[in-house]
C-alpha cells in the first residue's frame, strides 16, 4: 500500500498525509485486507462476488475474429479510498455493497440490488 500511496500522492494531496493503515483497496466490491499481497491473491486465484479478482489468461481478440459470441473476461480496476471516507459513506452506493474479502466465502450469485 505504501507504493500506491507514493504514486497517488502527486495527484491527490490528501493522501500525502494519510497513513497507509488508513487506506483501503477495494476490488470487485471486496475490501482487501492489508495482510493479503497481490501475489498471494493471484497465485491462489482469489475469487470475488462475480468471478476471479485478477484474471490474466490470454483470450482470442474479438476484434480479430469479429465474433460477438465469444465470452469476454473483463475485470474492473481496483479503488483506493481513505478509511474515513468509507466509514462516512458506507451506507451509500457503491460503498454500501463493499464487504471484507474472505477467501473461504463462496457467492452463489451476484446481483446489482444487494443481498
Amino acid at each position: 500500500m505504501r507504493a500506491v500511496q507514493q504514486q497517488l500522492a502527486s495527484e491527490f494531496r490528501e493522501i500525502r498525509t494519510t497513513s497507509v493503515e488508513n487506506l483501503l483497496y477495494v476490488k470487485e466490491d471486496l475490501i482487501i485486507p492489508h495482510q493479503y499481497s497481490f501475489y498471494e491473491l493471484i497465485i491462489n486465484k482469489a475469487r470475488g462476488k462475480s468471478g476471479p479478482l485478477f484474471h490474466f489468461d490470454v483470450h482470442e481478440d474479438i476484434r480479430s475474429t469479429a465474433d460477438a459470441t465469444i465470452e469476454k473476461d473483463e475485470s474492473h480496476a481496483g479503488k483506493v479510498v481513505e478509511r474515513h471516507w468509507y466509514e462516512k459513506n458506507k451506507h451509500i452506493f457503491p460503498a454500501s455493497r463493499w464487504e471484507i474479502y474472505d477467501p473461504t466465502k463462496k457467492w452463489e450469485r451476484y446481483t446489482i440490488h444487494g443481498d
